[in-house]
């Protein structure tokens, strides 16, 4: 991919100095760095964006589901769930 933008930013001394060195310390040049971390950035928003609109998703799934009329209320996932408990616990002891 060819690089011909170009990308200028403010940052303070401190900041780049320390950036520098231990790029430099890497052996990596600094640009490679900060495109590697512009990169790692751009996917990790694009996965997280994703991944919203897929539980968003299936939160609508799950609230057409109740409004069907197929949904269970608390306490009777509750009741279930000590149910199957007790059934593990008495499994357990024989």
């Amino acid at each position: 991919m060819p690089k011909d933008a170009v990308f200028t930013m403010k940052i303070e001394p401190e900041l780049r100095d320390a950036f520098m060195a231990e790029a430099e310390a890497a052996h990596r040049p600094a640009s490679q760095l900060v495109r590697e971390l512009m990169r790692g950035f751009v996917q990790r928003q694009r996965e997280a964006r994703d991944y919203d609109a897929f539980l968003r998703g299936k939160v609508e799934l799950a609230r057409l589901s109740m409004q069907a009329g197929n949904g269970r209320s608390a306490e009777e996932v509750d009741a279930e769930f000590a149910a199957r408990r007790a059934e593990l616990l008495r499994a357990g002891e024989a």
